[in-house]
């Protein structure tokens, strides 16, 4: 990647990627017209930028994660910003469907420790494991059926290490290794045995120990601590 910079960690999404330095400046690059780059102004002209473009507002990040059109980031104290597309469905949480091209805070005051942007929406686990969702209505999590623009609590009273969500469908893992899922299941995508929707969470099959698990649009994997790779959907 140009521009010689040092990046402590990658995010790449559906149309570009993010990245957060060592010392915490975010960058991002590839299609601007959204405002997904964060660097205060929606692209014009081609609307490609294909160099690390900083986002605006000064802010340190601890992580990032880039979307389909919008992306997010976690600062060192695990406040939550969000910018580029927000959409009727209000994927930027800030209780507002007016897209943003520079970071916007997410409502509600959570403190994060981790946040992944998607298709759809973004979802977040909380530093006491709560996990919260906003945007789209089937990756709530809380079985509405009315999308939410400000962060609403994902309902089973399960603790989160992480969540990651990809197209209609989000994946959380427990501080012990269990994975849920939720939202469309038409593919297997929540790897319950079922191709049912499930708008609240359900136990992935097999009682395997996952230490991380990936999501994308009709698939999910997870990685056990032996080194095994696990797939469904």
């Amino acid at each position: 990647v140009s521009g010689g910079l040092t990046f402590a960690a990658l995010s790449a999404g559906e149309d570009h990627t993010c990245g957060v330095t060592l010392v915490g400046t975010a960058y991002c690059w590839g299609y601007s017209g959204s405002g997904a780059l964060g660097n205060g102004v929606f692209g014009s002209g081609s609307n490609y930028i294909p160099t690390p473009v900083a986002v605006a507002g000064g802010l340190a990040f601890a992580s990032v994660s880039a979307g389909s059109g919008s992306s997010c980031g976690v600062t060192p104290a695990g406040a939550a910003f969000c910018w580029g597309y927000n959409g009727a469905e209000g994927r930027l949480g800030n209780g507002s469907s007016i897209d943003s091209p520079s970071p916007v805070a997410v409502s509600g005051g959570l403190t994060f420790a981790s946040v992944s942007a998607g298709e759809t929406g973004t979802c977040g686990a909380t530093t006491s494991g709560s996990g919260y969702c906003w945007g789209w209505w089937p990756i709530l999590g809380n079985g509405s059926t009315v999308s939410s623009s400000s962060p609403v609590a994902v309902s089973g009273a399960l603790a989160f290490a992480t969540v990651t969500i990809g197209g209609a469908v989000v994946c959380g893992r427990t501080a012990s290794g269990a994975a849920y899922c939720w939202g469309q299941g038409y593919l297997g995508q929540l790897g319950n045995g079922s191709t049912a929707n499930s708008y609240t969470p359900v136990a992935v099959s097999g009682g395997l120990v996952f230490s991380a698990v990936s999501t994308k649009e009709t698939q999910s994997c997870g990685l056990r601590t032996t080194g095994t790779v696990y797939c469904w959907g």
